[in-house]
């Protein structure tokens, strides 16, 4: 029997609502991907740093140093693979979980390397983003390993509920004994456009003993200070 192709055009698409395992299991392998992609491309950058060296060597010739013409050169490519090498590192940082000791972190920091690399995320979108960080302001965990996938994900949630060009605060501070974090967005509305990340929210916040408070467009983390 032929199916007509009329018919055929209102089946469902075998990505549309597609299941929860499925997607589990994607996005489960994100970060053994990431570390294979970390192998695979600082090898390269490590043959091209030392073929890099060769080279600079061998344009010395009798002179004994680099022609400044090509000196040039040579500085922005040494910059170029510093910069990808930084790149995944950070990125790393907020992908691949690894388990950490208890004890403090840099909330400060921490809070300002997630919003660098965010940074595309974000002027995508056409967000305003306020940064008011306090520097210095370290908060005390019992998995010091878990604050970059906590930051990210308020982060993550504030951007999903803001509409092109909105603004959203992030705000590190020091409050009496607490370390605060508060994203704040300007969408008032309680719908959660990201529900999967106000869900890890909630899940890890409460195995780590972080308090979290979300309100509509407000998200607070608060931390015993470290």
């Amino acid at each position: 029997m032929i199916t007509s192709t009329a018919a055929n055009s209102s089946a469902p698409s075998v990505r549309e609502g597609a299941d929860p395992v499925v997607d589990a299991a994607r996005y489960g392998a994100v970060p053994p991907l990431m570390d294979s992609l970390l192998h695979d491309v600082r090898n390269p950058l490590n043959a091209l740093s030392i073929h890099l060296e060769v080279l600079a060597e061998k344009l010395k010739g009798e002179a004994g140093q680099v022609p400044p013409s090509q000196e040039k050169n040579l500085k922005s490519m040494r910059e170029q693979i510093q910069r990808v090498d930084g790149i995944l590192r950070r990125f790393s940082e907020f992908i691949v979980s690894r388990a950490g000791a208890p004890g403090d972190a840099d909330l400060s920091e921490t809070v300002t390397r997630a919003l660098d690399v965010l940074t595309h995320e974000s002027r995508k979108r056409r967000l305003q983003v306020r940064p008011a960080i306090t520097a210095g302001v370290r908060a005390r965990l019992s998995d010091t390993g878990e604050l970059g996938f906590l930051v990210v994900q308020a982060l993550m949630r504030a951007y999903g509920r803001s509409g092109q060009g909105a603004e959203v605060v992030v705000a590190v501070r020091a409050e009496e004994s607490r370390a605060v974090l508060e994203v704040v967005d300007a969408t008032p509305s309680a719908v959660e456009n990201t529900p999967e990340a106000a869900a890890a929210l909630e899940l890890r916040c409460a195995q780590l003993g972080v308090e979290l408070q979300l309100r509509a467009g407000t998200c607070r983390l608060s931390f015993p200070l470290g």
